[in-house]
């Protein structure tokens, strides 16, 4: 059994998490921490992170940005592994991250979702093979209208997983509107689609001569995300101090 506190319990993760560990045998949640009220749930809540002194062997953080670092240094000072799933940090909040993972153990991942974790390792597998046989590499990624950055932070570490693979071999472009030239062979086109209330859609293509295999991943609500974070926390539980990332999970 794996005992949880869940920073963040009454925003919408928060409550995703709440109901996947509720139908989890090998997890409870034993306390909840969250400045906004109105959410009924099954383990005590408090204001903050401070006023907790129930023993747990994990943290899941779906908070705010704001709320890191001293969560961070909480976990350090109680000795209590978290699974960072706040998004927008700062560069100087990631370097106390880093800090930190020097003292506890600490998960962050450019994404939870277990699917996208798999499939990164299976295109830095596939780039070994088709790269080789000369065959081009493009990945396009899809989601809702309101989503303000692109290519979204997936797609890039896609492209990274098999960047890293290759010895960093391939430039990434972004956009070919500006220029009238043929692909070039160490190209690795990123494209973007925003629109309607995609989740998020991300395929990896490898088109060659005469073929194409495409590798594809959908999302069909964020709750793979929570589903991510509390195979995460099962993970930590008894792990030295360390950054960890959904690789680690996967195994």
């Amino acid at each position: 059994m794996v005992d949880i506190i869940l920073h963040g319990c009454n925003g919408r993760m928060g409550q995703m998490i709440t109901g996947i560990v509720a139908d989890d045998e090998n997890a409870r949640i034993v306390a909840g921490i969250d400045v906004a009220g109105g959410q009924k749930n099954d383990y005590p809540v408090y204001e903050s992170i401070d006023d907790c002194e129930i023993k747990a062997d994990a943290v899941i953080d779906f908070g705010f940005s704001g709320a890191v670092d001293h969560l961070l240094d909480w976990c350090v000072d109680k000795q209590i592994p978290c699974v960072e799933c706040t998004t927008g940090l700062s560069e100087e909040q990631l370097a106390h991250l880093e800090e930190c993972a020097g003292k506890v153990a600490i998960l962050k991942s450019a994404n939870m979702s277990l699917g996208i974790n798999v499939l990164m390792k299976l295109v830095a597998e596939a780039a070994g093979v088709f790269a080789d046989a000369g065959f081009d590499i493009e990945i396009v990624e899809k989601h809702h209208r309101t989503k303000l950055d692109a290519p979204s932070g997936t797609a890039l570490a896609l492209a990274d997983s098999i960047n890293e693979a290759r010895d960093n071999e391939y430039e990434y472009v972004y956009d070919r509107s500006q220029v009238r030239r043929v692909r070039g062979k160490k190209e690795l086109g990123i494209s973007a689609v925003r629109g309607g209330t995609i989740v998020g859609d991300h395929d990896v293509i490898f088109a060659g001569q005469d073929e194409v295999i495409t590798f594809s991943h959908q999302a069909f609500s964020r709750a793979v995300f929570a589903k991510g974070a509390v195979q995460a926390a099962k993970y930590l539980k008894g792990k030295g101090a360390g950054h960890y990332t959904m690789k680690d999970v996967i195994g």
